[in-house]
């Protein structure tokens, strides 16, 4: 039954979130043509909110649990599991004053309206995973601008999403890069729950009724780790043991 509700709900979703797109594609195009990054970046935002909106259409509910002050103009690197693109739109909302930027295939350079321009425009990088050389020149230059602006890098480093919420292996090559041309960068490590749910059964109909949570762990100040890659052990183990696989 519940499978049956999700086949109306998912076309109703789909209506609403393409809408909400092609509607803020231009509106992102005149605030950063016209106005610059800092209205861009409010676009950003309210293209944000109005997707996780979209994502009420069916059922879905978030709760954000963070209990630490993270200090505003201050570099960041938010480090995350990885379970559905659900991910994305909510991290980048309720951490949306420390002007959060994505570590991206660049086969979301193109082809998708609003999403797409603003990772070519707002800050994110695109990297070819088939290309070693360019991932990691783009990378080590991102880092660098993350650093120089004080912005926050979000990075999955899984690599790709788990489709069943059961967590990849961390890939070690790009926290490694950006821990080094970030410096001064405060670690918030994020556990994401039942996002992969919105996808359980596969992309039409969607999964319906689910509650997805983040939960922000302690933050870590990255100058005052030696090892680096004991650092990246720890974030794995932080980050997956908190991941609660529900029925």
């Amino acid at each position: 039954m519940k499978k049956l509700i999700a086949y109306p709900l998912t076309v109703v979703y789909f209506i609403v979130f393409g809408m909400t797109l092609l509607i803020f594609h231009p509106i992102q195009w005149f605030c950063f043509n016209v106005f610059g990054y800092q209205a861009h970046k409010l676009s950003v935002d309210a293209l944000q909110f109005f997707l996780l909106r979209c994502l009420n259409v069916l059922g879905t509910r978030f709760s954000w649990d963070n209990a630490y002050e993270i200090p505003e103009n201050k570099p960041l690197i938010i480090v995350s599991n990885h379970q559905s693109m659900y991910d994305i739109s909510p991290i980048m909302w309720y951490l949306r004053k420390h002007h959060v930027k994505f570590v991206a295939k660049k086969e979301l350079g193109k082809g998708f309206p609003s999403v797409s321009y603003n990772l070519r425009h707002g800050g994110s990088v695109l990297i070819d995973r088939k290309n070693p050389r360019q991932a990691l020149s783009a990378m080590a230059e991102f880092g660098k601008y993350i650093e120089e602006n004080r912005r926050a890098a979000a990075i999955f480093p899984e690599g790709t999403r788990s489709k069943n919420g059961i967590p990849k292996p961390f890939k070690t090559r790009g926290l490694q890069l950006l821990f080094k041309h970030v410096p001064s960068a405060i670690i918030v490590p994020v556990t994401v729950n039942n996002s992969w749910k919105t996808l359980q059964y596969g992309a039409f109909p969607m999964g319906i009724g689910s509650h997805i949570k983040f939960k922000v762990h302690q933050p870590i100040l990255l100058s005052e780790v030696e090892n680096h890659s004991e650092l990246i052990s720890t974030l794995e183990a932080t980050i997956t043991n908190a991941i609660h696989l529900e029925s």
